[in-house]
């Protein structure tokens, strides 16, 4: 049967059969004017050899890439056919000698070889075109690496595509991320491919199919990439006012408590007194010749009749009821008289400002803390024999702040974030089997939230204000209501305790241009800048309403002119 092969190629010429067709040259170009000779570098043997392979690399991946515009072939034999694009993609091939031997029929007579019936393809290149050709029939291409040949055969059971081994050198990621990814039953490699990490040189040894190593390369091209980074820059603010005013007079010494006889004047009582009394002694002999003794006392009592004056033991006032009230009765004796004046007023203020700035990698979490470790004691009560022991164990107070940053899509950052502010606040005192037990009273502010923002954007938490307001009052009754006088016979206390704590979070997506930043003295207090100014930006504060004079334990200056109010 006749065999028509046509080969359009893009360089323009047509291939039939295995004879070139001829190419028409161009016209001799006109002699240029002569040029000054180039002074030339005489090359080693080695660099000669290796610009050689250099340049056989190069034209191969030229040929590889060339696509021919038409394939078209007809009922041709499939030998012939593998030769002809072997010869266009510049392979050496070898064939299994179950394709080239002559199958004969049982009377001797030569079967035909198979033939590959009429297909056409289109912009493809001549190597793409051998390997379809190889899978439809049911073959296979082994590459020998020792002597760059490779080899043809059917495809069955035993023959089985040689594996080649690689190392591959890292440069960002963990080989133990990429062993998970290349794992059996993930659908990349075969089960007979293998991968050993070695974390020691970023490196992984990896055996796979010719085939398996074009996706291979893709795959690791994509995923050994730089991971993005996220500047975390952020500001608490925790404030806190404690003022207290005290005025008036506490009558409480002289009016509290106060006893009143109502007699003659004297008190008689029982008193009831208890002695310990004779001891006795009883000994006894046991079995084994051990003698106890134990001693045993008999208590005794007297009972006395008293009387005592009150006038000048107790404070207070006596009515005489045999002579009727009359003016010996004595009220608030000088023993008795006991008034606190009191007039002050007290104010602490205390503001704890917070700047923690760290940068971590996108994916990961950092813990920024400015703690103090408080001592915890913990007592064990001893025994008859064993004395008390206490141990010491730490808890850190003050602000932590944990930030987990994931780089989104469109230059937004979702972020989890849980600052917490904690301090000892009071103690506690609670009695357990008589004993009183004293331990700290800890004020933990805590906030946890998940958000997501644009890079350099600004999240504000805040809402955690405690406002305690105590007012207190002590008079004595009617006297302590009279106007002008009352404030002599009145007490007036009052006390507040107020916290407010703000948090300023800023995530900002840097490059590794941010870190080549000109050199910086920091001895001298320079900074490396960065692609945000949040660290100079004031934090905005709401202040609350001055105090006025009478309530207030801060000096004030009463020749000092008041501010003007600003213009808006």
């Amino acid at each position: 049967m006749k065999t028509t092969l046509l080969l359009l190629l893009a360089a323009g010429f047509c291939l039939p059969s295995p004879p070139l067709a001829a190419q028409t040259s161009p016209p001799p170009a006109k002699p240029a004017p002569a040029a000054p000779r180039p002074v030339q570098a005489i090359a080693s043997p080695e660099s000669k050899a290796k610009a050689a392979s250099d340049a056989k690399e190069t034209a191969r991946v030229a040929l590889d890439n060339e696509v021919i515009l038409e394939l078209k072939y007809d009922d041709m034999d499939l030998v012939d056919l593998i030769k002809s694009l072997a010869l266009q993609a510049e392979i050496n091939v070898l064939f299994d000698p179950k394709l080239t031997q002559v199958l004969r029929a049982p009377d001797g007579t030569p079967l035909p070889s198979p033939k590959v019936p009429a297909f056409r393809m289109t912009n493809v290149t001549a190597r793409q075109a051998l390997e379809a050709i190889l899978a439809n029939n049911n073959l296979l291409m082994a590459h020998d690496l020792k002597t760059n040949t490779y080899r043809v055969s059917p495809k069955d059971a035993v023959t089985q595509e040689p594996l080649i081994t690689k190392i591959v050198e890292l440069k960002y990621t963990s080989p133990t991320n990429l062993l998970a990814v290349f794992a059996p039953g993930t659908g990349i490699l075969s089960a007979r491919a293998k991968v050993i990490p070695d974390n020691r040189t970023q490196r992984l040894i990896i055996s796979a199919t010719e085939r398996e190593w074009d996706f291979l390369n893709e795959v690791l091209e994509k995923l050994d990439t730089p991971t993005m980074q996220v500047l975390i820059e952020a500001r608490i603010l925790e404030s806190s006012r404690s003022p207290q005013s005290l005025k008036g007079v506490d009558w409480s010494g002289t009016l509290q408590n106060q006893q009143v006889g109502f007699g003659n004047g004297n008190l008689s009582g029982v008193a009831t007194t208890a002695r310990p009394g004779a001891t006795t002694s009883t000994s006894t002999t046991l079995p084994g010749g051990r003698t106890v003794t134990s001693s045993t006392t008999t208590p005794s009592t007297s009972t006395e009749s008293l009387s005592t004056a009150i006038g000048g033991l107790i404070p207070g006032f006596n009515v005489n009821t045999r002579d009727g009230l009359n003016p010996t009765v004595g009220f608030l004796n000088a023993d008795g008289l006991r008034a606190t004046l009191s007039f002050l007023n007290t104010d602490a203020e205390t503001e704890v400002i917070s700047t923690p700035r760290s940068v971590m990698m996108d994916g990961q979490t950092a813990k920024l803390q400015v703690t103090r470790a408080f001592p915890i004691f913990q007592v064990t009560p001893g025994s008859a024999n064993t004395p008390a022991a206490a141990s010491v164990t730490y808890t850190n107070l003050g602000t932590i702040l944990e930030v987990s940053p994931r780089i989104a899509a469109n230059s937004n950052i979702a972020l989890r974030v849980i600052p917490e502010v904690s301090n000892i606040d009071s103690k506690d005192r609670q009695t357990i089997n008589g004993q009183v037990n004293e331990a700290n009273v800890y004020a933990v502010r805590r906030i946890e939230t998940q958000v997501m923002i644009p890079s350099g954007n600004t999240l504000v938490m805040g809402g955690l204000i405690t406002d305690n307001i105590n007012k207190g009052f002590v008079k004595v009754p009617i006297l302590g209501d009279l106007p002008g006088i009352g404030w002599g016979f009145r007490k007036e206390s009052k006390t507040r305790n107020k916290a407010n704590l703000l948090i300023f979070v800023t995530p900002t997506i840097i490059d590794v241009n941010h870190f080549q930043a000109p050199s910086t003295d920091f001895l001298q207090g320079q900074t490396q800048p960065t692609a945000t100014d949040f660290l100079q930006q004031r934090v905005p504060i709401v202040e609350d309403k001055p105090q006025s004079l009478m309530d207030s334990g801060k000096p004030v200056d009463l020749f000092k002119k008041p501010a003007a109010p600003a213009k808006r």
